[in-house]
């Protein structure tokens, strides 16, 4: 399918085109799916103890609300094909919003078992999310598009286990008991997906020119009697089953880790439930950049090495993720099992923005089937995964060593994903063509500088930038160590019940998320600006704990938390600087100075 006036930049604070509009609504229903998805998972300990449920059948829930997703995700794929991305997106969240409020109804194994295999068809939203993307984003840019609304609606896997203990805490401050509070959490979450679902009707279209219906009866795009048998030409090339393996073991991993991490924590290093969401839900989180710098750095790849350049990014990406992934399963102390946890899902995600960054390019005809067919791959991933965590014969610890092992495995399966010398030259004219089209557009604006000229004009100041971020996400797992601790200082001796627990979550967020973005230099006026919040109430507790002796000098906690605030500040005014992700993603690089044109004389 030739598709015209595709978007060759991401502009990413803009909803004026119906690229961007696309792009904002695809990541932000994906990230509510995924957060109704697994909303259920971080409470599963109250469940299991309400419901009595075993670990065999913990297992089988589990399988049920990955299993059905395989199904959904090839027939969504199809169904984009015929009758576009808007009206799929909004079927889906409509449909599978009513699983996700009735599982308050369950009132035993059975019941919960049905209502989470329900809920797992919302799921396919995924394959939506990465059709619609596909179709406004030219290939110069389209793996970034891909691997970023991808990557920012995994995110909901993460927040899921930080805010659904929340939510659940809210209404036991309520005086609710633990039985209705949890059925009543599902069913705020799966209202926001109805909301959501007539909001994607009325603000997206299919296409960059228009809807597939008014492009169909203008002729400018084939009638579904010619879209027949897009499905079984996917299904019949092995390039497409093989990125079906490789997306088993990197999204079926991240599903697994999201279902098993908040009990995983509990169990073996004997976390609070609270907590233990708290340490889960870091490892989704990082998708908030992972999955964009996977994405990212394949577009990167194809530069120099065409397709094939992608591919091999894939499987270093894959490989790496096996490697940590083994790492891991080895932990036995919290304070080591936390940052390998965050490299290791690091490479889980980059891995799945790499996977879609060559989706894309593996047949233009079938989109929307060849993205179904690998999304599938993953949930079959999960489900693998999942008959072999339900054994009572293998340890949880056991169990992820012997999916690092397959996962590294499976990073040969890149050797199967090839394409023609045709295919490669025409990637390569349809990448210069949107690059010929961008600079067209963006004449009149600075250029995009490499790495080398952003390593030419390092400061001091991203030097600092980088280390602040380093420091705060060693922080914020020292936060994680003691969250009483934390608790009871924010709370300044006051005991403020849940209210103190949101706001203690709030700081090990920043923290760690908003240290790792100051770090890369990704959206960093924002982490910058949530940070300096958080450091601001940090200074204020620390003079409030000296009883304002600070003003004359004589506390240096307090010197040291106001130098991190006014740097961050600093960094709120000033943005990334040159070697920084905002800065090759343009986001903050119109803002600052062309500091390569005022060396030449320019």
């Amino acid at each position: 399918m030739d598709v015209r006036n595709k978007a060759t930049r991401i502009d990413l604070f803009s909803l004026k085109t119906p690229q961007m509009r696309a792009f904002h609504m695809s990541w932000f229903a994906f990230f509510l799916c995924f957060f109704a998805w697994f909303g259920i998972a971080p409470l599963m300990a109250v469940v299991r103890d309400e419901l009595s449920l075993t670990k065999e059948q913990i297992g089988n829930t589990i399988i049920a609300s990955v299993s059905i997703t395989i199904v959904a995700r090839l027939f969504i794929g199809w169904l984009c094909d015929r009758i576009g991305p808007r009206l799929c997106y909004t079927f889906l969240l409509l449909i599978g919003s009513i699983p996700v409020m009735a599982i308050g109804f369950a009132t035993g194994y059975e019941s919960f078992l049905l209502f989470r295999l329900g809920i797992g068809v919302i799921g396919a939203s995924f394959v939506i999310t990465q059709y619609h993307t596909s179709m406004m984003f030219a290939p110069n840019c389209v793996g970034t598009a891909n691997a970023t609304s991808a990557g920012w609606g995994n995110l909901g896997g993460g927040v899921t286990q930080m805010v659904m203990p929340l939510v659940f805490g809210a209404f036991v401050m309520a005086e609710f008991t633990d039985a209705f509070s949890w059925r009543a959490s599902m069913v705020v979450a799966g209202g926001i997906c109805f909301v959501t679902g007539i909001a994607y009707y009325f603000f997206t279209q299919d296409l960059p020119d228009g809807n597939f219906k008014e492009l169909r009866e203008r002729g400018e795009l084939p009638t579904k009697e010619k879209s027949k048998g897009a499905f079984m030409m996917a299904a019949k090339d092995p390039r497409v089953w093989a990125l079906f393996l490789i997306y088993a073991a990197c999204f079926g991993i991240e599903l697994t880790i999201n279902n098993i991490a908040a009990l995983y924590y509990m169990d073996e290093f004997g976390l609070p439930i609270a907590t233990a969401g708290l340490v889960a839900g870091l490892f989704g989180l990082a998708n908030i950049f992972a999955r964009t710098l996977g994405g990212y750095i394949s577009d990167k790849f194809v530069q120099k090495g065409g397709l094939r350049g992608r591919v091999k990014w894939l499987f270093i990406t894959l490989f790496i993720e096996g490697i940590a992934l083994i790492f891991f399963s080895r932990m036995t102390v919290l304070a080591l099992a936390i940052p390998v946890m965050i490299a290791f899902s690091l490479f889980v995600q980059m891995s799945e923005g790499a996977t879609f960054s060559i989706v894309p390019f593996i047949n233009k005809k079938a989109i929307g089937s060849v993205s179904g067919i690998v999304g599938a791959g993953g949930n079959l991933g999960a489900v693998a995964a999942g008959f072999l965590l339900r054994s009572e014969g293998i340890t949880y610890r056991d169990a992820l060593l012997i999916l690092g092992v397959l996962v590294v495995l499976f990073s040969f399966a890149t050797m199967l994903v090839r394409f023609s010398p045709e295919m490669e030259q025409n990637a390569r004219d349809d990448y210069s063509k949107a690059m010929d089209r961008r600079r067209e557009v963006t004449k009149d604006r600075k250029p995009l500088r490499d790495m080398v000229p952003g390593l030419r004009h390092f400061r001091p100041m991203d030097a600092l930038r980088i280390y602040l971020g380093v420091a705060l996400i060693v922080k914020g797992i020292f936060f994680i160590m003691d969250m009483s601790e934390l608790e009871t200082r924010l709370a300044l001796g006051q005991e403020l019940g849940q209210g103190q627990t949101m706001v203690a979550w709030s700081v090990v967020f920043a923290h760690i998320i908003g240290g790792a973005c100051l770090a890369l230099g990704f959206v960093t006026r924002v982490s910058a600006a949530v940070n300096a919040v958080i450091m601001g109430g940090a200074v204020i507790v620390t003079w409030v704990e000296a009883s304002g002796s600070v003003f004359v000098g004589t506390d240096p906690s307090f010197q040291f938390t106001f130098f991190v605030f006014f740097t961050l500040v600093l960094l709120v005014w000033r943005g990334s600087g040159p070697l920084s992700l905002d800065h090759f993603l343009r986001i903050d690089s119109e803002k600052e100075p062309d500091l390569f044109a005022i060396e030449q004389g320019a």
